[in-house]
C-alpha cells in the first residue's frame, strides 16, 4: 500500500497521449484532479521513442517551475492544488526502463498497463525506490496503480492490492471484455458487476482507495456516461478515468458529496469523538441509529473529498 496525500482524493483521471505536446501544455487547466500521461495504447508504436522524450522533458520543465515557485515563497494568488501527475507505462521491460527514466518530483505515481501480477509490481518498487534516493524523495512517495486487464490479473487482485507501492487498482475494461466475449453494449456495465466488486473487496481488504471507475470511449454520449457513473457510485467506487475533458463534469457531479452530506458526515464524527472521550458505551446518531466504527471509517472517506 502507497502513501498517499492526506485530504486529497481525486475524483477524475484525464488520459492524455504522450506523443502529444500541445496536448499536455493544455492538460494541467483542463480541471482533471488527475492526469494520466499515457504511453501505452494511446501512442502508436513508431511513436513511442518522440513520447518518452516529450514527457520526460515536460516533467523536468514543470519541476524546475516548482523549484522557482518554492524559491520564491508562498504565493496569495496561486490556484488549488495542481492535478496528481500519473504515468501510464508500457508492460515489462519496457515499462520499468520508463519509470526508470521519468521518476521524480513531479510524478506522483505510474499506472502499469497489463500488470502481470506481483513479480512485476516489485520490480517496479526497486526502480522507484532508487529513484526516491536518487531525487531526496522519502520511501513510498512515488505510487504504483496496476490495470488488471486479463482474467489473470483479476483472479490475482487480492495479492497484487497487497503490494508494495499499490495506491489504487483500475480495470482494464475493453481487453478484460475482449479475452472473457463480455458484451459491452450495456452503458452500465451490468455483465461486469460481479468484477468490478471484486476488485473493490479486494482494494477495501487490502487498506487501498477504492478503485478508479473505467473510461468509457464514447464521449459524445454524455448522458449515457451520467448514469453509469452514477451505478458506479453506487457500487462504492469513487473516482472514474475520462479520455475527453467534456466527461470531467459529469464525474465531478457524482463524486462531489453535497453540502448536507458533508455537514452530516462532520456531525457523526464530533458526535462519535464526543461519546469516546465522555467513555460511552452505544453511540448513535440523529436519526436513533448506532454509530459503529464502519460508519465512522465512510464518514472519515467523504470528508477526505472535500474540495
Amino acid at each position: 500500500m502507497s502513501q498517499h496525500r492526506t485530504g486529497f482524493v481525486p475524483r477524475s483521471y484525464l488520459y492524455v497521449p504522450g506523443d502529444r505536446p500541445e496536448m499536455l501544455a493544455k492538460a494541467l487547466g483542463r480541471g482533471a484532479d488527475a492526469l494520466i500521461v499515457d504511453l501505452e495504447d494511446a501512442v502508436a508504436p513508431s511513436a513511442k521513442d518522440t513520447a518518452r522524450t516529450r514527457v520526460h522533458d515536460w516533467l523536468a520543465q514543470r519541476a524546475q517551475r516548482a523549484q522557482r515557485a518554492a524559491s520564491a515563497g508562498p504565493s496569495h494568488d496561486a490556484p488549488g492544488s495542481p492535478p496528481e501527475i500519473w504515468i501510464r507505462v508500457n508492460p515489462g521491460a519496457v515499462g520499468l526502463a520508463e519509470s526508470r527514466l521519468l521518476a521524480g518530483p513531479s510524478v506522483t505515481g505510474f499506472c502499469l498497463a497489463k500488470c502481470a501480477g506481483t513479480d512485476e509490481i516489485a520490480a517496479h518498487d526497486e526502480v522507484l525506490t532508487a529513484a526516491e534516493r536518487r531525487h531526496g524523495l522519502g520511501p513510498g512517495t512515488l505510487a504504483l496503480a496496476p490495470l488488471l486487464e486479463t482474467a489473470s490479473a483479476v483472479l490475482d487482485a487480492r495479492p497484487i492490492a497487497r503490494a508494495p507501492r499499490v495506491r489504487h487498482l483500475q480495470l482494464g475494461e475493453a481487453d478484460l471484455c475482449a479475452e472473457l466475449g463480455i458484451d459491452r453494449s450495456d452503458p452500465a456495465g451490468a455483465a461486469l458487476h460481479s468484477i468490478r466488486t471484486g476488485i473493490l473487496l479486494a482494494s477495501s481488504a487490502a487498506g487501498l482507495l477504492p478503485p478508479v471507475g473505467p473510461v468509457a470511449t464514447d464521449f459524445s454520449d454524455l448522458s449515457g456516461f451520467t448514469r453509469s457513473t452514477e451505478a458506479l457510485r453506487g457500487l462504492g467506487y469513487r473516482s472514474r478515468a475520462c479520455i475527453h475533458p467534456r466527461q470531467l463534469a459529469a464525474v465531478h457531479a457524482a463524486f462531489t458529496p453535497s453540502p448536507q452530506e458533508l455537514a452530516a458526515a462532520a456531525d457523526l464524527l464530533d458526535r462519535f469523538t464526543r461519546a469516546t472521550e465522555s467513555g460511552a458505551g452505544v453511540i448513535t446518531g440523529p436519526d436513533g441509529r448506532m454509530i459503529d466504527e464502519a460508519v465512522i471509517r465512510a464518514a472519515r472517506r467523504l470528508l477526505a473529498t472535500r474540495r
